[in-house]
């Protein structure tokens, strides 16, 4: 009996656990169902208004002189003053007197050269006067009215005055090299380089300093084959007003400040190298000696930004660049608020903007452009656009049950065919 009980006691159980198992898989409840409401992303959009746009056109170039000069003296001798402002980084005026040379040795050939003036004024005198008395003596002889030169003395009166016309020359030449031992400046400058000081003898191939005009400074400006389709070149001898307006941007220290200048000529031809084509823009007065002006001085050697004026495009649209896809397309929103993409040819962008062409084809003024950045626009794709700042009132899908959806105007209300939840649903009124 004791092993009967123990061999079908452990059946029992297992079977009545299998029953109790199938029981309760077989009235297991079933859970709720309910209809996800259908996503619709939400995004920036713009309307198309057509527009002008100014192009500036962005390159680099570096700060020279226009006009930069060696000094080379005109006489010999040795340097007895240096002005101060023949100093490395000094500023002079045109006409400054900037080093002078010993001239004695010129003032001794200039007393020389005036003797030989008078010495030939008195041979001169002397054959006007032995000219007259040898016509005189031939009219006396009574042989004619027509003496020759030699009788008249012509070629040594001829002589005479070339030898006093050369003494005056000597004179000037003297006066000249006397007035170069003082060597001037030749225009308002700045001194670069000083190669001699007192002392040294010079000689008129000796190289004394090196210096540059600080009128007018330089800079060279790259323009590509793309930007040279955008601006109108100055032609040589054209009008000033024709000229394109330049900005440049160089940093100085932690500041970055600007100058303005003009695109003044453009090169003969494209440069091998780079293949693109050069233009020169100059900067005027550019340490401020003229117009008192405080703003930081250019620097010659100064790496500098600056943006050529362009064209001007009429009858376009500015988009912002996140706004065109890869492979130009745009994302547009139709009056159900459904995307559709569109191809468009850009005619000119930048690092932040893109200026597409207003055309058939193409965009239209009152198009909506979707400036959000989706990952996988589907053409028919349902969104909710804020235009501008303003957001549509649109009725939206259907919402979750219990009837909280999205009405007109983004407010919560009722919306969709979900039963109520009991548990939430007013009571009724007896």
């Amino acid at each position: 009996m004791k092993l009967a009980f123990r061999i079908l006691a452990p059946l029992v159980i297992v079977l009545a656990a299998a029953w109790l198992a199938k029981y309760f898989v077989e009235t297991k409840p079933e859970p709720g169902k309910f209809e996800m409401p259908p996503q619709v992303t939400k995004v920036e959009a713009t309307r198309l208004k057509p527009q002008s746009y100014q192009i500036f056109l962005d390159t680099q170039g570096t700060i020279r002189p226009r006009t930069t000069t060696t000094l080379i003296p005109d006489v010999s001798g040795r340097i007895v003053e240096v002005s101060s402002n023949f100093r490395e980084g000094s500023f002079f005026e045109k006409g400054e007197t900037l080093l002078k040379i010993e001239k004695v040795n010129y003032e001794t050939a200039l007393v020389i050269a005036e003797s030989s003036v008078a010495e030939a004024e008195r041979v001169l005198q002397e054959e006007k006067i032995r000219s007259e008395q040898a016509l005189e003596n031939w009219r006396r002889l009574g042989k004619g009215d027509n003496p020759g030169d030699l009788v008249a003395r012509k070629p040594q009166l001829r002589e005479a005055e070339a030898r006093l016309r050369a003494a005056r020359a000597q004179v000037e030449q003297a006066k000249r090299d006397l007035e170069r031992t003082e060597v001037k400046a030749p225009f308002d400058g700045r001194i670069v380089e000083q190669i001699v000081d007192v002392g040294q003898f010079v000689s008129s191939n000796t190289q004394l300093g090196r210096a540059f005009a600080t009128d007018v400074m330089e800079v060279r400006l790259p323009l590509t084959n793309r930007q040279l389709s955008f601006i109108d070149l100055p032609a040589a001898g054209g009008k000033a007003e024709d000229r394109p307006d330049v900005l440049i941007r160089g940093q100085i220290g932690r500041r970055v400040e600007e100058w303005t200048g003009q695109v003044v000529r453009v090169d003969s031809s494209i440069d091998e190298a780079s293949r693109q084509l050069f233009v020169v823009a100059e900067i005027k007065d550019p340490y401020h000696l003229r117009d008192g002006d405080v703003s930081p001085l250019l620097k010659i050697g100064m790496f500098v930004d600056a943006l050529v004026k362009g064209e001007t495009l009429e009858n376009v649209f500015v988009l912002p660049r996140q706004a065109v896809r890869v492979g130009g397309e745009v994302i547009l929103i139709d009056k159900e608020n459904k995307i559709r993409r569109r191809k468009v040819d850009p005619v000119w962008s930048e690092e932040d903007k893109v200026v597409i062409p207003a055309g058939p084809g193409g965009l239209e003024a009152g198009d909506v452009v979707c400036l959000t950045p989706l990952a996988y626009p589907a053409n028919g794709a349902a969104v909710i656009p804020t235009i501008d700042g303003v957001t549509p009132e649109i009725e939206s899908p259907p919402g979750r049950p219990g009837g909280m959806g999205f009405g007109k105007g983004g407010k919560k209300g009722k919306g969709g065919k979900a039963t109520p939840n009991p548990s939430k649903a007013e009571p009724q009124k007896s």
